[in-house]
């Protein structure tokens, strides 16, 4: 195989790559933000009173889990655009 022939195979890896980073990302964020959130109007529901000490965990979860996404899909950009597995070939 020639130099060109593994510059592809090492993008297109990458490719797919990035696709299952930001998509399985994406996937357990929702997933996470989700059942959370359903387990606070639970909470609420049963016990009004302590709603407002909830809603400041709550929101606080909701920034670490959106951040955990963020930081995957920082990852799939770096690869995308400043790939260090090309400086391997050249």
């Amino acid at each position: 195989m020639d130099k060109m022939q593994f510059l592809a195979m090492i993008q297109s890896y990458t490719g797919v790559g990035i696709g299952l980073i930001i998509g399985l990302g994406a996937l357990g964020a929702c997933v996470g933000v989700g059942i959370m959130c359903s387990r606070f109007l639970e909470g609420a529901a049963r016990q009004p009173e302590l709603m407002p000490q909830l809603q400041a965990k709550v929101f606080l979860l909701l920034g670490l889990i959106d951040a955990s996404f963020i930081i995957g899909v920082g990852l799939a950009m770096m690869f995308a655009f400043a790939n260090p597995l090309l400086a391997v070939i050249q």
